[in-house]
């Protein structure tokens, strides 16, 4: 069993100064705060994981067993911002829990975790509390003394102040008690965490290279592989938070995927599709494991926000319920099925492709050449894919025979966006203008779309009503208003693809 705690603090630290002379200064006066309470001090025992190249290290997240205190266990720490990080706790164990193995996986893979740095901590703790008694933050001066245990050699020993925002607590209280620290003559703690000093301390940089350093983008193929090279470390970011199931990240994971495996199809002059193909194909298996149940979600939340648009007076039978129970009856997929998929030799197979593919990449002859060259023409070759199709779309008259045709439309739209955002930092303005008008013609066309398979949706909802002797009146209202939207959206289109076309430069 695991919890979550939001966790947002800063560190400080002085002038150096023999450890027996340091102490809290006087937080009394802070604005807000009604007492400073002695909470005594507190002796933590903790020790660090990390794979033995330091691959946590490296991405800012921190694995420990620590034991003292009040929060005893084990506590994984996710960066969130600055100074903001998500703090997973499991029960105290000999082992890693497997809870945050999984965590960490898309990180580690199948490299052993071991023990790299044990801090002890004499920690001294203030509560500062409001008249009512409410805790505004903690306060505590840590003694620490780290020891390296793998990786390195020798001991180190510091003081810092470190300042704990309340839960729920408003940040820029913090900022009141900075204040005061900063005429105590404290200053905000170089090292981003302690861990983080320990390595510094004991020999190591303090955070290691998550890998090699790249010069600025020169070539085309500077520029296609630093896109690459970014859709791959969104994917591997965003792993924890897929397994989290925080909000958006299954999304946003699946349009990484959808990125990359674009930009290999559109830059086929600059990376060999002999190699980059079959990735390409690992990135659609991912995400349409990522998208099980996504789609069905949209459409149900379609006609969700459309029934519930529709006058009581409109809405004839047990409509809510036949939605319900035609949705789930949909569902094909878990959380259980995509934790399995993450946790598989073939999604780690997949993540280790994508590093070889970024690390050692196939180049072809036109990866050598200019950017203003080779990336515009891979993109004007996308753009005119997409012209195509919609005055193909134009030329036939609204109805079934136009739609799948917009569909594509819609696809090359989106393909040629991710071109365009691969071109940005080396044509600017044009593809940048370029990527916000794909965009605009994605969202128009996308909409025309989802109302193509609501309508679809709405047919079998009105069969199944019909064949169970409910009414099907709603549905068929419900049909009626899905035309009109697709009709509206159609309308519009000849008029926003001339602008388009006017404006497209790249």
């Amino acid at each position: 069993m695991v919890d979550t705690k939001r966790e947002i603090e800063r560190k400080y630290e002085g002038p150096a100064t023999d450890d027996d002379d340091a102490a809290l200064p006087d937080l009394s006066g802070v604005p807000g705060v009604a007492n400073v309470i002695d909470k005594g001090v507190a002796e933590l025992d903790a020790t660090y994981y990390d794979t033995p190249d330091q691959r946590l290290a490296a991405a800012s997240l921190t694995l420990r067993r620590r034991t003292g205190g009040d929060d005893a266990g084990w506590h994984l720490k996710l960066p969130v911002s600055d100074g903001v990080r998500d703090e997973i706790r499991a029960p105290l164990s000999d082992t890693v829990p497997h809870a945050l193995t999984g965590l960490v996986r898309s990180r580690v893979r199948d490299t052993e975790l071991v023990p790299l740095v044990r801090l002890l901590s004499a920690r001294d703790i203030r509560h500062l509390v409001d008249a009512a008694g409410t805790l505004l933050a903690e306060v505590s001066l840590d003694r620490v003394r780290a020891e390296r245990l793998s990786g390195g050699a020798g001991t180190a020993e510091w003081t810092e102040i470190e300042v704990e925002l309340a839960d729920d607590g408003d940040p820029a209280f913090l900022d009141k008690v900075e204040k005061k620290l900063r005429k105590a003559g404290l200053n905000r703690s170089s090292s981003s965490s302690k861990l983080a000093k320990a390595l510094g301390e004991t020999g190591d940089r303090e955070k290691p290279a998550a890998g090699p350093v790249g010069r600025d983008p020169v070539t085309a193929g500077d520029h296609v592989l630093a896109y690459l090279r970014a859709q791959r470390d969104a994917i591997v970011e965003l792993d924890p938070a897929v397994r989290r199931d925080v909000h958006d990240s299954v999304h946003s994971m699946r349009v990484a995927t959808r990125r990359m495996r674009s930009a290999l199809r559109s830059y086929a002059k600059v990376l060999d599709r002999a190699l980059t193909d079959p990735i390409g194909e690992e990135l659609k298996w991912l995400a349409g494991e990522l998208g099980v149940d996504r789609d069905q979600e949209v459409l149900t939340e379609r006609l969700t926000r459309a029934l519930d648009d529709l006058p009581g007076t409109l809405v004839s039978g047990p409509v809510r319920t036949r939605l319900d129970t035609w949705s789930q009856g949909r569902r094909g997929g878990s959380r259980r099925r995509l934790i399995a998929v993450l946790d598989g030799t073939r999604y780690l197979d997949l993540l280790a492709a994508l590093d070889a593919v970024v690390a050692d990449p196939p180049l072809l002859k036109a990866a050598a050449g200019d950017p203003s060259q080779v990336i515009a023409k891979a993109v004007r070759q996308d753009f005119k894919k997409v012209a195509d199709l919609v005055g193909q779309a134009l030329a036939i008259p609204s109805g079934t025979d136009r739609d799948p045709v917009l569909h594509e439309a819609r696809k090359k739209a989106k393909r040629t966006r991710y071109a365009a955002e691969v071109a940005i930092p080396a044509l600017g303005r044009p593809a940048t203008d370029l990527a916000k008008s794909m965009k605009y013609l994605q969202a128009l066309l996308g909409d025309h779309q989802d109302s193509v398979m609501t309508r679809g949706a709405l047919l079998e909802l009105a069969a199944e009503a019909y064949a169970a002797g409910e009414s099907s009146f709603t549905y068929g209202v419900l049909y009626g208003r899905e035309e009109q939207q697709a009709a509206a959206a159609e309308a519009v289109l000849p008029a926003a693809w001339e602008a388009i076309e006017d404006a497209a430069a790249v």
